[in-house]
């Protein structure tokens, strides 16, 4: 059999925090319970409706813009003639650019599963779970390991010749060591990225790297996947 439950007398209004209690109530009193709600929207109607009227607008939107553009479409595909170069859509563009690189296995197989895992699987580490910016502890350590991952990753994109990825890269530990400043006359722009926990710096590098290599195979791949200026009429 459970123990039986020790109740103690307290001043208390907060059912929360004490839900079983015995209330006395005298003449200068009032059995009314002080609670406070935190702010919250409920999933139906509130969020439901809002969902729905970011549809629309966005429908309406993408409607406007095709009426008003022509989406950039080329002439019927000939299976005699194979253009040069053959490009994906513009959301593999970034993926094609690192098989410029790396080995089919490689840039076609290992690393979207292991960024797909990794997208995955980083929400749900214990490593965060306050939300607190990332040199709030540990400072000295973690720019020690800031600065062994910054060597080993730039040497493993340098030995492979990839720089599109490598200048990304190196841009966003440059942000992190300047946001890691102690100076007391810290601007707006490093007080701002001084709060922001490991997860913002992972995700800002995983776009930045998208972004920059979709770009590079769109506007800066010619014939045989060379590298040509954009306003060269060769793309």
């Amino acid at each position: 059999m459970s123990e039986p439950k020790k109740f103690t007398a307290a001043m208390s209004s907060d059912a929360r925090k004490s839900p079983l209690r015995v209330a006395f109530v005298t003449r200068r009193t009032s059995p009314q319970v002080k609670a406070h709600d935190d702010d919250y929207v409920m999933t139906f109607p509130e969020a439901l409706y809002r969902g729905i009227v970011a549809i629309e607008v966005l429908t309406l939107a993408l409607v406007v813009v095709s009426l008003l553009w022509d989406a950039p479409l080329e002439e019927l595909a000939n299976p005699l003639q194979t253009p040069n170069p053959a490009k994906a859509p513009w959301y593999f563009l970034g993926l094609q650019e690192l098989l410029h690189y790396f080995p089919p296995v490689v840039a076609g197989v290992l690393i979207p599963a292991l960024v797909v895992l990794a997208l995955i699987a980083i929400p749900y580490f214990r490593i965060n779970i306050a939300d607190e910016p990332l040199w709030a502890r540990d400072r000295t350590q973690r720019l020690r390991t800031l600065a062994i991952v910054t060597v080993l990753f730039s040497l493993f994109l340098i030995y492979f010749a990839v720089y599109a990825a490598l200048v990304p890269s190196l841009l966003v530990c440059a942000l992190m060591w300047f946001s890691a400043g102690t100076s007391a006359s810290a601007g707006r722009c490093r007080a701002w990225l001084s709060v922001k926990p490991l997860s913002f710096w992972i995700m800002s590098w995983f776009l930045l790297e998208a972004a920059v290599l979709t770009v590079i195979g769109t506007f800066f791949r010619g014939p045989g996947w060379s590298l040509v200026m954009p306003w060269s009429g060769q793309i």
